[in-house]
Formats: structure tokens, sequence, C-alpha cells
């Protein structure tokens, strides 16, 4: 969601300027342009060499680069960030903030921000309380500036209460939801299934099929990357998810598969089910191992639950689902079918006469026909971008 975003961050001389060193770490763990101007008294507690590291650029604290008669360009690195970042924030600096006072970089810069800027103020409890600061606050407030409010804990003095730097990890997701906010699908929750179903024979042996779970990992990262909160009900799968929007729910055979949609249908905008879920279990199951017998094992199946079938029917008007067609034979009628039996606004079509797509490969090829029954194909391509293709496809189609 960070990738490639450049946020400039501000650093003031407080006690929690050591903060500032985690902070640069988890923008950049997320392939965040990381730029970082300090305050002089900040030094004191934190070393630009530090933050330079971490960041992969030069610290700016002066005006000009000492001894090269060059100027650090504050207006430029004011027009440069998508979002300007200022944490800690001394009472001293919201105060020079509030009333236009330009006396460093820092507040250079800010006055010359063309972005958002949010505040994370630091300071001792009767500081915060006090009547000043409290008036610089709201004269920040009035200006567009967000505060990213202190907590409650320890203080530096000893005291106890508000005016600790909140943690990064909480600043981190405040600027996480600021960019995600003006995502196509922010504000969306949707459920994606993955993966495949082992259906038990006995304690060691299922019947269960080749999906690997990427076509339905890469969904839901895709989805994750738009904005989109996720639940990702995954059939055994060695895979990981990358996006902590991700919520992942394990599950092993088609009725466990069904009961986790329906615990989480009725609370989610969106269904896109690609898992290969098996189409027939045993009937019955073996506690233990059989043991092997000159004569032939036969093993009686039983339908399992058609998840999306049963979906389908408790759709309501503003829920939009996907459903996935992997066929051999009469594929674009069997797709066509079965987004009527199904009540699905898109089939993602898959066949396995094409070369590189199906189970277990990196690639796929698909093509989307919607409930109109307008048909669009694609390429090969990667399950990466056969994602975005699928999602690209839900959020022109999805009500807003």
């Amino acid at each position: 969601m960070l990738k490639g975003k450049k946020i400039l961050l501000g650093v003031t001389g407080g006690i929690a300027a050591y903060k500032a060193a985690f902070l640069v770490r988890l923008f950049v763990k997320e392939e965040a342009e990381v730029k970082v101007v300090m305050t002089n008294s900040a030094k004191e507690f934190i070393t630009p060499l530090t933050l330079s590291v971490l960041s992969k650029n030069p610290v700016q604290y002066d005006f000009s680069v000492p001894g090269s008669g060059e100027w650090n360009n504050h207006v430029e690195l004011g027009m440069w960030a998508d979002v300007m970042l200022i944490a800690p924030a001394t009472a001293d600096t919201m105060a020079k903030m509030a009333h236009g006072i330009c006396d460093n970089l820092l507040l250079a810069v800010y006055l010359s921000a063309k972005c958002p800027v949010y505040v994370a103020p630091a300071m001792d409890r009767d500081m915060l309380k006090h009547p000043s600061t409290q008036q610089n606050m709201k004269q920040l407030v009035s200006f567009g500036n967000k505060i990213i409010s202190p907590s409650y804990g320890e203080l530096a003095s000893g005291l106890i209460g508000e005016g600790r730097m909140e943690e990064p990890e909480t600043i981190f997701e405040t600027i996480q939801k600021h960019f995600s906010a003006k995502l196509p699908l922010s504000k969306k929750k949707i459920l994606v299934t993955a993966g495949p179903t082992y259906e038990k024979i006995d304690a060691v042996r299922f019947i269960g099929n080749h999906s690997s779970g990427k076509m339905g990992f890469a969904i839901a990262e895709e989805l994750a990357s738009q904005g989109a909160d996720v639940i990702l009900v995954t059939g055994p799968s060695s895979l990981t998810i990358q996006n902590n929007s991700i919520l992942r729910r394990n599950v092993e055979s088609a009725d466990e598969m069904y009961r986790e949609c329906m615990k989480h249908f009725d609370e989610v905008d969106g269904l896109v089910m690609s898992a290969a879920v098996a189409d027939y279990k045993p009937e019955k199951t073996h506690s233990g191992k059989i043991k092997k017998h000159d004569q032939e094992l036969q093993v009686k199946l039983v339908q399992t639950k058609d998840i999306l079938s049963e979906l389908g029917k408790k759709k309501k008007k503003n829920q939009f689902l996907v459903g996935f067609a992997l066929e051999t034979d009469n594929e674009v009628a069997n797709a066509k079918e079965k987004i009527k039996s199904k009540n699905l606004d898109l089939v993602v079509l898959n066949s396995l006469k094409d070369t590189g797509a199906g189970f277990e490969k990196d690639t796929n090829k698909i093509t989307i026909i919607d409930r109109n029954f307008i048909s669009t194909e694609y390429s090969l391509k990667s399950k990466m971008e056969v994602a975005k293709d699928i999602v690209a496809a839900m959020v022109s189609r999805m009500k807003k």
C-alpha cells in the first residue's frame, strides 16, 4: 500500500526522537521513500547518521550544506512529499507551527508543504494540558493538519499521564489509512477463498486436488492493495500473506470452508470464490488408518455442499459475487450457465486446454464474463497480473 509513496519525516528535540528510527524502518520495509528533516536539538537525542542509514537518504537539518556553499531547498522538499509527518512534535515546535515562525529548516519545510501534514505530539503531562499548548493544537487542526493524539503512560519525568508519543506501529497504521482512504476499495470488505480442500478417507489418506492457492492468494493481496479489508479462507497451503489487512482463516475440508464462509458472508461487500473445493467426499471417514488387504477397497462418495450456490441464494443487492469456472469442454456455455445458476456478477473462466493455465503454475489465462454475458479475453500472464485484471473488473462494476 505504501510502495513508492513519498514520506517526509520531521524529527524534533524530545526524548521520543529515538522512536523515529522505528518509524523509518516500518516505512522503508513497506517500500515507501523516506526523507528526514531534523531540528538541531533533535540531534541531541538521535544522530542524523542513524536515520540516514535507515532511510537510505541524506538527513537534512540546516538551511545550507556545511562547507559546500549549497543550500537545502525547503520548497522542493515541501513539494516532493505525499505526506509530511512530524514525530515527535514538541510543544515548542507546535507553537512555532501555529504562529508561522520559521527559524529552522523543518519549519521552513512545513510552511512550504503542499501535502497533508500529520503531527504526533510528545511532551510532559502538564505541558500538554497547558492552555497555550491546547490552543496551539486547535490552531494546527484549523489549518488542516491532523493530530495523532499522544497516549497515556509513564513519562520521562516520572509522571504518569498523557503525553507519550503514540507508538510507531500505531502512527504507521494511521499513515497507511491515510493512503488507503483514497483507494477504490477503501471501506469495502471482501471474502476470498483459495486453495484445495482435503476430504478424509481415514487418518492418513484423503481426496484432494492439485490447487496450490496461488491464484486466490494473489487476488487477496491485490484486493488489499486497493484498500479492501480481506478475509482469506484457505484450504491447505504453504503460501504466506504479505498485507496486514488480510485476515487469514485456515480450513481443511469443504464442510469447514462452507461453515467459515457462512460465518462471514453477511458482513462482506463481496466474495471471490477461487478455491478448488472438492465436489465429493467419502460418506464415512475411518478414525484410524485402514489396513491394506488383498481385496479391493471401495469408498462410497457423496456430494459436498455447493458453497457458491448457497451463498448466491443468500446474496444481498449490495453484494458482489465472483466465481471461477475451470472447464475442459463447452467452456463459455458452462461459464454462462454458472452465472445464472449461482447468481454471480462475474465468472472467471479457465480452460485446461490453454498451455500455462491451471493448477500449480505461476501463470494463468482467463476470460472474464459478467452477468450481462459480456466477455473479455486476456493473454497468458503471471497470476499476480491476472489478479490485477480480476480486481480491476470488480472495481469497474461494484457499487460505490
